[in-house]
């Protein structure tokens, strides 16, 4: 396998911090966090306030 080295690939991430959308607390506080589909975009919830969204 070969590879052109001449050709340059541009890379974007970026991150956020894990915790929940109402309370704002995360792994750090022994919570699971879960991601929702909501209408404004995705969001975190943490286990206390998943299943009620």
């Amino acid at each position: 396998m070969m590879q052109d080295a001449k050709i340059e690939h541009k890379i974007q991430s970026s991150v956020s911090k894990v915790e929940c959308y109402v309370c704002g607390k995360g792994l750090a506080e022994g919570h699971s966090v879960s991601a929702k589909t909501l209408a404004n975009g995705i969001v975190l919830f943490c286990n206390v306030h998943y299943s009620i969204q």
